[in-house]
């Protein structure tokens, strides 16, 4: 599933379509996640594309003009991801969702799961985006909050910090990753990490995020740039998938548990309980 980088990284490679008007909408398949709704056939044409947010893992698309304004949410799910074309090209199979512009141009979803999600919002103001926690590059998200946060949690932090109401974006493969960096061993209970092992798990979650928003995201199995790019932060990965591979640290094996089931990789030695 595409994580926050990798949807960060999709964001900024939408932004070339920012300031380009609506000419037609395009639903092939409606039935993702939520429908999609029909009445976009009818909304989008003449709406100006005026910005790209991304709050936790939804892409927020404004849309507006004199008389109607709005945000088309955008969720990649399990397998989606977005495609910035300079005209339309023959949709393939599981091309589900055009909106041309204009100039030529083509916003397309390509989603060969069908998790993902096309909705519309008179404002920010969603079910899907109430009570979210902290993104986790913002100073919001420090020290002090994640120990307060975690300070009647009795499940493994790993599992914490995957909770969007905790903090939102951080995914399995960079909580992984994040815990490494941070030596902090996955089943630790979230209530017993001090605020010093707050203050490096902070740290180390907006450093494992900004490498690999540098390197355009982690491309494991559907995940590509709208430029149809993969990522390439897999390259550096510390433990995620490495099971039984020695550690880049100490050199011992890389082991791999399950905990909230999702495959938790990690160094027994580095990641000392």
């Amino acid at each position: 599933m595409p994580e926050l980088p990798e949807v960060e990284t999709t964001r900024r490679g939408m932004l070339p379509m920012v300031g380009k008007t609506v000419k037609s909408v395009s639903i092939r398949h409606p039935t993702l996640r939520w429908p999609i709704p029909q009445h976009l056939i009818e909304t989008l044409p003449e709406l100006n594309l005026k910005a790209l947010t991304r709050r936790a893992k939804y892409i927020l698309c404004e849309f507006g003009n004199p008389t109607t304004h709005g945000f088309l949410l955008l969720h990649l799910g399990m397998s989606g991801r977005m495609q910035v074309l300079d005209r339309a090209y023959p949709p393939e199979k599981h091309d589900h969702f055009d909106v041309a512009f204009t100039d030529g141009s083509v916003l397309r979803l390509r989603d060969p799961r069908r998790f993902g999600a096309v909705l519309w919002l008179e404002n920010k103001n969603h079910a899907l985006l109430d009570s979210l926690g902290p993104e986790p590059l913002e100073e919001a998200f420090d020290a002090d909050y994640l120990h307060t946060a975690l300070g009647n949690k009795t499940l493994a932090i790993k599992n914490a910090i995957m909770d969007a109401y905790v903090v939102v974006g951080v995914g399995n493969i960079y909580a992984s990753e994040s815990l490494f960096r941070a030596r902090i061993h996955p089943e630790t209970s979230a209530k017993k990490l001090n605020l010093k092992q707050c203050e490096r798990l902070v740290a180390e979650i907006k450093n494992t995020l900004q490498d690999a928003l540098d390197a355009g995201g982690s491309s494991l199995r559907d995940f590509f740039g709208t430029d149809g790019n993969p990522g390439y932060f897999q390259q550096e990965y510390f433990v995620y998938g490495r099971t039984g591979e020695p550690c880049k640290v100490c050199g011992k094996a890389i082991k791999n548990i399950r905990l909230g089931q999702r495959s938790t990789f990690f160094c027994a030695h580095c990641q000392k309980r």
